[in-house]
């Protein structure tokens, strides 16, 4: 599903990202920790193509992300989600406008847009909400909304980053248990997290980074019983 081999990222000669390499299966749910300034940031904004990698391989879903021109850049996103911190909402927009602004960019059709919104609002339980802005809400709420953008293109992968760094304890626990019913229903998610507490409660897999580099990745203890060896695809 997700790719990558020997990747490097400088900036003005700094080096991010030095030499980062790691393989995330189909349906798997992986959290990418480590202290500020580790480089988790970038690493997500690489694989959402919003950066680009300086040195090595990026492959998603069968597509070499480093090599893609920015016109085939909206292909691949279309099978991703993203999942900001500072959740990105536009404030003149309803709930509802904000969902749905993510099904007109990639073109879906009139008849689909209003099912398919209210529908993912009614999964993160904000279809009460969703003729209210954004500055009405709660943080949590509007997380949740974020994240229903997110799933409204019924996204392969969820990329997540310190989705719940600016909520409090309960809104944590609620935003956690809705990544972890995405993911049961075969979406797979990356998420960057500093709170290991978050972390060690869900049992999940681990991918340790500091100072721009993997220093631990916890797959061999997380490897679903009877799931076969990643297979190598081809870059393109």
């Amino acid at each position: 599903m997700i790719q990558l081999y020997r990747v490097s990222k400088y900036y003005e000669g700094v080096p991010a990202l030095r030499d980062v390499g790691f393989v995330v299966d189909k349906g798997e749910f992986v959290f990418l920790t480590g202290p500020s300034g580790a480089g988790k940031s970038t690493l997500l904004r690489m694989l959402y193509c919003a950066e680009r990698a300086d040195e090595g391989q990026i492959i998603i879903q069968g597509m070499n992300a480093t090599k893609l021109n920015a016109s085939s850049i909206p292909y691949l996103r279309r099978n991703m989600g993203f999942v900001f911190q500072d959740y990105k909402l536009l404030p003149n927009k309803t709930v509802y406008e904000n969902v749905t602004l993510a099904l007109k960019v990639v073109g879906t059709h009139a008849s689909q847009i209003e099912r398919r919104t209210y529908q993912v609002l009614k999964k993160v339980g904000m279809q009460a909400k969703r003729h209210l802005m954004p500055p009405m809400l709660s943080g949590g709420e509007q997380q949740r909304v974020a994240i229903a953008r997110a799933l409204v293109n019924e996204p392969q992968v969820l990329l997540a980053d310190e989705p719940t760094g600016n909520l409090d304890p309960q809104s944590t626990q609620d935003i956690v248990r809705l990544f972890k019913d995405i993911n049961m229903k075969g979406t797979t998610v990356l998420l960057a997290t500093h709170d290991m507490e978050m972390v060690k409660k869900m049992q999940r897999r681990i991918i340790m980074m500091e100072r721009g580099r993997v220093s631990d990745d916890g797959k061999q203890q997380h490897v679903r019983p009877g799931a076969p060896a990643p297979k190598k695809q081809e870059t393109r």
